[in-house]
């Protein structure tokens, strides 16, 4: 079949195959590589965020609380701004605020939690459970499907690392008075020291900047077709003009020559390949038309 067609179809033919392999493999290795930067920038974003809430929680431990322990005490209403918890929580909703950040999410996810907002769900009570038996694991990442798109989360276990956190969590005797009055008696206590009681939960969506290099898949394989395109139109330009063009006179004129019309001629200037064959017909031209101007003079 391919033998039936001419040099410029064979020739489309073959930039087409090689069209497609190059979209197809330049399609894969770049879908990788936009991968692995966009998962870069999620993960990225989450540990900064996840880091700026452990500063807020160490801040609120270190300087609010000692400032307002003793009012605990006093207060009819309990104080949250004294938990590291609550102050991280806070400052993140008020990022939230901001429109660039409306899909991302804070939360320390607690099994047993004083304020039911930090109650783990069943996907966080997983991580949470993970990180209870294995105590060496500091921190775990990966992706999760929310209604609202695909998110990415870092994830780092909560430890009751000093015993001034037992004062609101061990028992309820022990508890302020104020705490008591605000959440109750029935959640929230029998913490130890050194257990793990929940996760630093960060998500960010992860679907955004996905989305976003998926685009930019679609535009650098777009700009690369269209420079393709663009190629092959000139290719063909080019191979009409210096070779299809000029092999058909030349198929033409042999033609004519095999019929005895020695009139034709074939002017080629090029010095290339097609100007050496041009050549080589002309003298073959001329030396037909000497023989038989040979052979007509002896038969005369």
């Amino acid at each position: 079949m391919l033998k039936k067609l001419n040099l410029g179809i064979k020739l489309n033919l073959l930039l087409v195959f090689i069209f497609i392999g190059l979209v197809l493999t330049g399609g894969l290795v770049l879908s990788q590589l936009l991968k692995g930067y966009a998962e870069k920038v999620v993960t990225d974003q989450a540990l900064i965020l996840i880091e700026t809430m452990g500063s807020v929680r160490e801040y609120t431990n270190n300087q609010v609380n000692p400032e307002l322990a003793d009012r605990l005490e006093n207060e009819d209403r309990f104080l949250p701004q004294t938990v590291p918890a609550y102050s991280a929580r806070e400052v993140f909703e008020n990022l939230r605020k901001r429109d660039k950040y409306g899909d991302f999410f804070y939360k320390e996810a607690t099994l047993n939690p004083t304020n039911l907002r930090d109650k783990a769900d069943s996907f966080e009570t997983k991580i949470v459970e993970s990180f209870r038996q294995q105590p060496e694991l500091t921190e775990t990442t990966g992706f999760r499907s929310l209604p609202s798109g695909r998110i990415f989360y870092v994830a780092r276990p909560l430890a009751i690392s000093e015993k001034s956190c037992l004062r609101c969590h061990s028992t309820p005797e022990a508890a302020p008075a104020s705490q008591i009055a605000s959440y109750g008696d029935d959640h929230g206590f029998g913490w130890k020291l050194n257990e793990i009681v929940g996760a630093k939960i960060v998500s960010v969506p992860a679907f955004k900047i996905f989305n976003s290099a998926k685009q930019l898949q679609r535009l650098v394989i777009g700009i690369i077709s269209v420079f393709f395109l663009v190629g092959i139109l000139l290719i063909n330009g080019f191979l009409k003009v210096s070779v299809t063009t000029p092999l058909k006179q030349m198929a033409q004129l042999a033609k004519e020559v095999s019929t005895g019309n020695m009139a034709g001629e074939f002017d080629h200037d090029s010095e290339d390949e097609i100007g050496i064959l041009a050549k080589s017909l002309n003298r073959m031209k001329v030396s037909l038309e000497m023989a038989m101007n040979m052979l007509n003079s002896e038969t005369n």
